[in-house]
Order: C-alpha cells, then structure tokens, then sequence
C-alpha cells in the first residue's frame, strides 16, 4: 500500500502522532472533518478539470470556425482578382 509516496509504517507514525495531539475523543471528529475537506477537494478538483476540458473544446471549436471562415473568404478574393485580369 502506497499513497502519495506514503506507506504502511509511515501510515501508522501519523495515526499515532494524531492520537497523540488529539486525543482518542476527538479523532474520529477530526477524520470526519479531513474525511469531508478531502472529499471537497477532490469534487472541486473534478469540476476544474471538467470545465477546463469544456473551455479547451469551446477553443478548438472556435478556432477551427474561424479557420473555416478565413478558408471560405480565400477563394472569393482570389476568384475576383482572376475577373479583374
């Protein structure tokens, strides 16, 4: 077992330290509350990267209508310029 470059021994070092500071009445409050701030964070962390996803599809989008609107003004201009010799 590996988390964030953490394991097992690691793991129960920091259980026994926050056992240590807060007591045995007040840790399961206290991982109930890092429980829900690490839920909060990975929530907020999947909407980032939905709507940077969205944003990044709107660019692409955009992008290739402008291109299909510069390729689309091209041939009038050089077809016109062709009727003016």
């Amino acid at each position: 077992m590996n988390i964030f470059g953490i394991g097992l021994p690691e793991l129960g070092l920091i259980f026994v330290i926050a056992l240590l500071v807060f007591g045995p009445k007040k840790l399961p409050e206290v991982g109930r509350s890092l429980g829900k701030a690490l839920r909060g964070f990975q929530e907020a962390s999947k909407e980032f990267e939905t709507e940077l996803k969205r944003e990044a599809q709107n660019l692409e989008k955009s992008v290739q209508i402008k291109a299909e609107l510069e390729e689309s003004k091209t041939p009038e201009s050089s077809s016109s310029s062709e009727k003016a010799s």
